[in-house]
């Protein structure tokens, strides 16, 4: 990879994750507060409710991957003509899908949900409340998706930095309308959602006109062009439609065996879980079009090469942030929200493992759909995901406890990856054996020896906020300091000496003015 590409690739990843701090930080306090507010049983309501609506994500997700995969090929390939073209037909192939989901979701979900969900019968108005304008938000953030998506194909990381703390900005506002907002309390919380969403769609459609090229509003349409978008978007959506049954399909089954109660257990997993996973999440937006543009311009050593190491950043990204949660999941829910529903603290220990599995599946994705030939891509994998609804369904009917939902896609998870691995050695020719000992080999070393310190701490201390702090501080410094010596190559260890040198020289001579 050129030093100019390295350089785009951290300066992006940097402003995501100032993105993140931010956004995790008044995120996580918005949930706690909302969750006091709203109550355990309206929360649950609110996010299983939504899970209805959510749905539909992997229609979103489906179509958030192929527009950025489409625009950032044709960059890559400088073919801005083409770009405007395909922002165009994506606009109409959106507008499609949202005539399928108003039908839908205003007959079958109506349906599903006042007959089916387990919703005490004085809160089923206020469910069907938020219902409605949960449909208005995803129709919204749908026709957001193509603008989004240009932003992310031309790497303009900053703008989506800024949108994104905007965004929580808001929900921060929304905490405290909520809270001295006489009315339904579930209600009000619905329409202030709807109209951040609202706020902040417009805020991308505004900058992609005035700053992004590509975007410009026309009339047009080409079949083969329309074909291709709509094929290699098509045989996505298995891979979309297993994510989201192995998430919102979870949350309503856990809900139909269980009661509210439950998901609100799962959902603050799931916040914690988002928390630590946006830091993965973070750096492939920023490494995704990279990995497409190089395809594009054929210059297939500095992609895989790219695929490599951002398969082991990956993993240490979210592995360094993890292992302290994992060890005091219990102190961190206790201090976060006084009041812990039950089955709050295996469900979140559980879904960060899942997260730290899936880990290696994104760079590995991101070079199979820079391809175009995901057809047995998706298939196969997704088909291994779509699993987790039946066989969850299955060992609830015989009476296991809801965690089994998670463990069952743990193990999918699992396999998953060989198959991400084996559809990359096809299409790409990379050797299956490298590949584990550049990635699995390295990344299995740093982590038997970063748990050794950490355990031991955790098992000779009492618990309390002296044993979190310290448990945390030395599993970073032990996480970082095995990354460093064990879990990058030689070279890579230069570029990290020259960038932190470069920042101190930096840092120095601001102070020294």
């Amino acid at each position: 990879m050129s030093e100019s590409v390295n350089k785009r690739i951290a300066k992006n990843t940097f402003l995501l994750y100032f993105r993140l701090l931010v956004v995790m930080g008044i995120s996580l306090f918005t949930v706690r507060v909302v969750l006091k507010t709203l109550g355990v049983v309206d929360y649950g309501i609110y996010n299983v409710v939504g899970s209805i609506v959510l749905m539909f994500n992997f229609i979103t997700t489906t179509l958030s991957t192929g527009t950025v995969r489409f625009f950032a090929y044709q960059l890559g390939e400088n073919n801005k003509e083409k770009l405007n073209q395909l922002f165009n037909l994506s606009i109409l192939f959106f507008f499609l899908i949202i005539v399928v989901v108003i039908l839908f979701a205003e007959t079958i979900g109506i349906w599903f949900l006042n007959t089916k969900m387990v919703i005490p019968e004085l809160r089923l108005d206020a469910a069907n409340w938020v219902f409605q304008f949960s449909i208005i938000s995803f129709i919204i953030h749908l026709l957001t998706i193509p603008y989004k998506s240009l932003i992310l194909a031309h790497e303009r990381m900053g703008i989506y930095a800024y949108i994104s703390v905007v965004e929580v900005v808001l929900k921060l506002l929304i905490v405290y309308i909520l809270v001295i907002f006489p009315l339904d309390k579930l209600k009000v919380y619905s329409v202030l959602m709807f109209c951040s969403t609202f706020v902040i769609s417009f805020v991308y459609f505004f900058y992609c006109n005035k700053k992004i090229q590509g975007c410009k509003l026309r009339i047009f349409w080409d079949v083969a062009m329309f074909k291709e978008l709509f094929g290699f978007c098509g045989w996505n959506l298995l891979g979309a439609m297993s994510s989201v049954l192995r998430s919102q399909g979870i949350n309503i089954l856990l809900n139909i065996f269980f009661n509210p109660v439950v998901n609100a257990a799962r959902a603050i997993a799931f916040q914690i879980n988002n928390a630590v996973n946006n830091f993965v999440l973070n750096f492939y937006s920023a490494f995704r079009p990279q990995i497409t543009k190089q395809y594009a311009s054929k210059d297939y050593d500095s992609m895989m090469k790219l695929v490599f190491v951002s398969s082991r950043i990956s993993y240490y990204l979210i592995f360094v942030l993890a292992l302290p949660i994992l060890l005091e999941t219990t102190f961190i829910l206790e201090w976060w929200l006084n009041s812990v529903p039950e089955y709050t603290k295996i469900f979140t220990r559980l879904v960060i493992i899942n997260a730290i599995i899936e880990a290696f599946s994104y760079p590995l994705s991101a070079a199979v759909l820079a391809t175009g030939k995901n057809k047995w891509y998706q298939i196969i994998t997704g088909g291994i995901l779509l699993l987790n609804l039946p066989i969850s369904y299955v060992f609830l009917k015989l009476g296991f406890p809801p965690q089994i939902t998670m463990i069952v896609s743990i193990v999918l998870t699992t396999f998953s990856i060989g198959t991400r691995v084996y559809f990359v050695k096809k299409l790409l020719s990379i050797s299956i054996k490298n590949y584990l000992r550049s990635v699995f080999y390295s990344v299995f070393v740093v982590t038997m020896f970063s748990l050794l310190m950490p355990l031991f701490i955790y098992n000779v201390m009492n618990d309390g906020l002296l044993r979190f702090i310290i448990v945390g501080i030395i599993s970073v410094l032990s996480c970082l300091s095995f990354i460093y010596f064990v879990g990058i190559t030689k070279n890579e260890r230069k570029i990290v000496n020259s960038y932190l040198k470069g920042r101190i020289t930096h840092i120095y001579k601001i102070m020294k003015s």
